[in-house]
Parts: structure tokens; C-alpha cells; sequence
């Protein structure tokens, strides 16, 4: 794939990009969501702010659920949008995901763009059209298959982040070079977290990957499920804590699920001793383990509802050498207990 989707824009300049999408669409009515967060430090870098109606939402996956979409949805009533009018969601991962499902469902349909802010909804939330909010403890749980109108990527934004936000975004960097690309994994590896400040060369690389996969696989019938590398244990534990107290960013939760997953493929033969211990060394100088861990019995119990399930049988995207993983992979419930209990101990 020499290029990414017409739909996604790089740009160094928000505002101009947006209002050439904008004159492009036609919309009747104009709307931007937001979060406490990003209307204090993303929405002022919006000229568009002051002719525009805004709809406000709590921050934070736990508000990622219906109650929060009947309010969004009321909103658009009130506003009365129309299947011609737009939403725009500037924000993360949260705003992309549940502001486009409930643009994709309203009135069956209705323009959208996303904004994304944060560096894992530039490099790969808010690519590849999942649309989605999280039900009854299970992550993404309901939802949809929708690309966005337009995706404008922007690493301005970046600047509005802590150093924790940006390195869960990096998870998802060390994921696409570890699954995909050999000599991206390469450059991540020789790069410390720590003194990266150019992210511009991270941020298309990883778009460039994640559309690559979904055009070769839109709805995640095959290659596509390569992506939820450390993702099939990591939302287990992401959902598990939706119902305490703690807080875990996703790509905290993904870096743990990665290093559980790197040691089922050491298990199960799929990559050797030297490239595992390679893995592993290069997480854990970007990550801190995790020490709250769900009991065993209720990791079966998120597992059982993955969506890349087979009947009863859980399936896992396995890496199985330098930029490669394999997908559909079998395995034992003794297995899953071993590779938490190496990460905990």
C-alpha cells in the first residue's frame, strides 16, 4: 500500500483542513463533541468553536455506555441535526469510538469526523471504522463498522498530553511494528520512550500499517484480527477494572497483555528464547508491571465474551517471529495461568 485512505489527512494546520472537509460535505448543521479535558486544552485550537454548538461528556472509558450516548443522542435531537447535519469528535479514543457510533446511529446515519488527540487515537484508535461503547463490564461490546468521513491527524494535540497518556499510545506503536513490520520494530527499539519528541515519522508509519491490514481485511475476517495482539488479555484486564476503583489507561493494559501473549508464543513454540527475552526487555523499560490482577476464574469469564472467539474456544493473535503474527490460535486454559502468572511474578 503505497498510500492511506484519501479520507485520513495529515496536516499541521487543523483549521484549514477542516474547513476544506467541511466546504466538501455540505453539512446543514454543525455540532463538536468533547470531554472536560479537551475543551479546556484541545477545543481553543478550533476557530470553529465560536459559531458552533458543543455537547460535553464525562472523560474516561467508564463513560463509554449508553447512558452517555442517549445524552449525545438527546443533544443532536435538540440541536435538530438531520441525516445531512455533522459531528465532529475531538478527543481520544473514548470520543472517536462513542461519538462515531452514535453518528453512525443516529437517525441511521448521519456525517462524521474525528479529531483525534491523543497519540493512540492518531496511530490507531481512530483508524479502521471500529465504532463502539463498552456494555455490562465487557469492552467494546456494542457496536459498529463505520469510517469516518474524515480523520484529521494533527500532532500539535500532542502537546496537550501527559508523559502517561502519550506512552499508552506508544503501546500500540511497539504492537504494529512487533505484528507487521520488521524494520519497525527496529526503529522503535532504537529509540528510548523517554527521548522521543518527534512523533510525526511514529504516528504515519503506524496509520500506514493499520490501513495496509484493514484494506487486505475491513471486517475483521482474517488478517485483520492481527491487531489484537495483546489485546485478547489486555482488555480482560481493562474491562476487570471498569469495576473498581483503579485506574488503567488501555495501553497500560495492552503492554501487560503483550508481554502475557510474547510468552504463549514462547510456550507454544511460535518464536524462539532470544527474540521473547528481546520483547519482553524493551516493555518493560517503557511499561511498569501491573501488580491488581482479576482472579483467574474471572479472566475465563472476560475471555469467554473476546469477540474473536470460536463457539466456546479462545482465540489469540500470537506473534511468531520479528514483525509477523499468526491469528486463530488455540489455547489452554493451563497456558493462559502460566503466562499471567510469569507476568506477576
Amino acid at each position: 500500500m503505497k498510500k492511506v485512505p484519501s479520507s485520513i489527512h495529515f496536516t499541521q494546520n487543523v483549521n484549514k483542513q477542516l474547513y476544506s472537509c467541511l466546504k466538501f460535505f455540505k453539512p446543514d448543521r454543525i455540532a463538536i463533541l468533547v470531554d472536560e479535558n479537551t475543551l479546556v486544552h484541545c477545543l481553543p485550537k478550533l476557530q470553529l468553536v465560536k459559531e458552533t454548538p458543543l455537547i460535553q461528556i464525562k472523560s474516561g472509558e467508564k463513560n463509554k455506555n449508553i447512558e452517555t450516548c442517549k445524552i449525545i443522542w438527546q443533544q443532536l435531537t435538540d440541536f435538530k441535526f438531520t441525516r445531512k447535519s455533522l459531528l465532529i469528535n475531538l478527543g481520544g479514543g473514548v470520543i472517536g469510538d462513542m461519538g462515531g457510533f452514535v453518528a453512525a446511529t443516529f437517525k441511521r446515519g448521519i456525517q462524521f469526523i474525528n479529531i483525534p488527540t491523543t497519540l493512540l487515537s492518531q496511530v490507531d484508535a481512530s483508524i479502521g471504522g471500529k465504532l463502539g461503547i463498552d456494555f455490562n463490564q465487557f469492552k467494546n461490546h456494542i457496536g459498529v463498522f463505520k469510517d469516518p468521513d474524515a480523520i484529521i491527524i494533527c500532532d500539535e494535540f500532542l502537546n496537550t498530553l501527559c508523559r502517561r497518556e502519550l506512552k499508552s499510545g506508544f503501546a500500540e506503536i511497539v504492537k504494529h511494528g512487533l505484528i507487521y513490520d520488521l524494520n519497525y520494530w527496529r526503529d522503535i527499539r532504537m529509540n528510548l520512550f523517554s527521548e522521543i519528541t518527534d512523533w510525526q515519522y511514529f504516528i504515519k508509519k503506524s496509520v500506514f500499517i493499520k490501513a495496509d491490514v484493514i484494506e487486505k481485511d475491513p471486517y475483521e475476517s482474517g488478517l485483520r484480527k492481527i491487531l489484537n495482539f495483546g489485546h485478547t488479555l489486555g482488555h480482560s484486564i481493562e474491562s476487570w477494572y471498569l469495576d473498581t476503583e483503579k485506574d488503567l489507561l488501555h495501553g497500560e493494559a495492552i503492554a501487560a497483555g503483550m508481554i502475557m501473549e510474547a510468552k504463549l508464543a514462547l510456550d507454544l513454540g511460535l518464536i524462539e528464547e532470544k527474540y521473547f527475552g528481546q520483547v519482553i526487555n524493551y516493555i518493560d523499560q517503557v511499561f511498569d508491571r501491573i501488580t491488581l490482577f482479576p482472579p483467574f476464574d474471572k479472566f475465563k469469564s472476560l475471555l469467554r465474551q473476546d469477540k474473536k472467539n470460536q463457539g466456546s474456544t479462545v482465540m489469540f493473535s500470537l506473534i511468531n517471529g520479528p514483525g509477523s503474527c499468526l491469528f486463530d490460535i488455540k489455547v489452554k486454559d493451563n497456558q493462559i495461568a502460566d503466562a499471567i502468572n510469569f507476568y506477576l511474578n
